[in-house]
């Protein structure tokens, strides 16, 4: 029984500066929606960072809104939440499949994203999963989120003039470095 074992928790990430999150949910099943919500508020608020919340009508929109908010906006990272629970037809894999690809190659592409899109057999196990004082799968998307975030800032630290890149603070024009006559 999967709901009896015990998994390993990454301590929170921590930030030296504030971190504004993006969280674009699909309220379809609105009442699971909301409780993994809650969980991934919750989770932001303990590290102090911020976040605006998105609705789209339904999973496969998620990822779109995603592509359209890295383009737009300034978030540091993304929570998904949604919810997709198997019916009588092949819709279930599509939207599952597809939602799921389109976040993964978004994450590829650089962007931190936590993929809190339940895909369940059913609405029992969706409440289980989306419940903040359960699996809390909403707070779990969020602290991967802020996770990458993290790992970020961390190797996108500031380049110290190594091999052929030049100190954040320098920069060469028609030959010459600015403010440093000296090569």
């Amino acid at each position: 029984m999967a709901g009896a074992e015990k998994h390993y928790i990454m301590p929170r990430a921590e930030f030296d500066k504030p971190v504004k999150l993006g969280i674009v949910m699909s309220p379809y099943y609105k009442d699971i929606a909301d409780n993994m919500l809650a969980g991934a508020v919750a989770e932001i608020e303990a590290v102090g960072g911020t976040y605006e919340v998105v609705e789209v009508p339904g999973a496969l929109e998620i990822p779109t809104a995603i592509g359209i908010a890295e383009r737009m906006s300034n978030f540091d990272g993304y929570v998904a939440l949604g919810c997709v629970i198997r019916g009588e037809t092949t819709h279930y894999e599509t939207v599952c499949n597809d939602s799921s690809r389109a976040i993964q190659l978004l994450g590829l592409q650089g962007l931190c994203i936590g993929n809190g899109i339940l895909t369940v057999e059913n609405r029992k196990q969706a409440e289980v999963r989306a419940d903040p004082e359960d699996q809390n799968k909403g707070g779990g998307a969020a602290a991967a989120a802020l996770h990458l975030v993290a790992l970020t800032r961390k190797w996108g630290a500031q380049r110290k003039g190594v091999g052929f890149v030049p100190d954040a603070e320098e920069y060469k024009l028609a030959g010459e470095l600015k403010d440093n006559p000296k090569a």
